[in-house]
């Protein structure tokens, strides 16, 4: 976690923000006091990844004892 002095920052915002990543973080001091946060955010939508929840999910098709609480609803 990187600091600047707040004349820093007034300075060279541009360039500041221009570094951050996602997730870093850039501590402003004025005096040796902390007084603010810059903080880089997520760029954008996450995009998915195709097959991420493979194997996680598991269909059990002769399983015919659940259905017996849906009987009164079924035809």
């Amino acid at each position: 976690m990187a600091s600047v002095t707040l004349e820093e920052a007034r300075a060279h915002l541009e360039d500041l923000i221009g570094k951050l990543g996602p997730g870093e973080e850039v501590i402003i001091v004025r005096d040796a006091v902390p007084v603010g946060k810059l903080v880089g955010v997520c760029g954008g939508k996450p995009t998915p990844v195709p097959g991420r929840g493979k194997g996680k999910l598991i269909i059990v098709a002769e399983d015919d004892e659940h259905l017996k609480d849906f009987a009164e609803y079924m035809p």
